[in-house]
């Protein structure tokens, strides 16, 4: 009798890469809404809308590990990266958020340049999933990815001391205090599940 073969679910790779396509719709959602600052209401229910999505996707893909008896990775590889993907878009609901809910009347810049380099890492993060098969060119994603954060870490840090030598409203200096350390954590999010992709590699290589 030929042994028989254990299925391998190989759509795996196709589901992480929708998520990592909501979690770059969500980040450029939150950028334009910074860039621009109008319709502030409506982008931030543009923004749930993609973070209810990525909890489907997530929702499928641990249905599949559940049912799957051989799977591309770790299964505890897998949930890690579920779980910080969906850090992120939740953290990018939260910055969006707390606009609304402070009452924020204007951006300042350095809340700009974090949400571009949010963006910036979600493409990359993107292109890091769509490597997962087979890890092909995935290393500068990865490093770039590191790289963001670390310019993030400066920026934010420079953000904060500025706001608190040049802003006279007590008020003010909290709320962009807020939505600073916000912006960085959810930053600091999309390097963590970097991580767990650079951890999924080193472990095939």
């Amino acid at each position: 009798m030929a042994p028989r073969i254990l299925p391998k679910d190989d759509r795996f790779f196709g589901i992480f890469v929708e998520d990592g396509e909501n979690l770059l719709e969500a980040a450029r959602e939150l950028q334009a809404m910074i860039t621009s600052y109008d319709r502030l209401e409506e982008r931030v229910t543009e923004i749930r809308a993609l973070e209810h999505r990525g909890d489907e996707i997530d929702a499928e893909i641990e249905r599949r590990l559940e049912k799957a008896f051989v799977t591309p990775f770790d299964r505890e590889d897998i949930h890690d990266l579920v779980v910080r993907l969906d850090d992120v878009v939740d953290g990018i609901q939260e910055v969006a958020e707390t606009f609304v809910i402070y009452g924020i009347e204007s951006v300042r810049e350095e809340g700009r340049q974090l949400g571009d380099i949010l963006a910036a890492q979600s493409v990359q993060l993107l292109e890091a999933l769509r490597a997962l098969d087979g890890f092909k060119g995935i290393g500068p994603h990865l490093q770039e990815i590191h790289d963001l954060e670390n310019k993030a870490d400066g920026l934010s840090r420079a953000a904060v001391a500025r706001l608190f030598r040049e802003e006279k409203d007590p008020l003010a200096v909290i709320k962009w205090r807020d939505v600073i350390m916000e912006l960085e954590d959810t930053i600091d999010a999309a390097e963590d599940a970097g991580e767990v992709i650079e951890r999924m590699w080193h472990k095939t290589s």
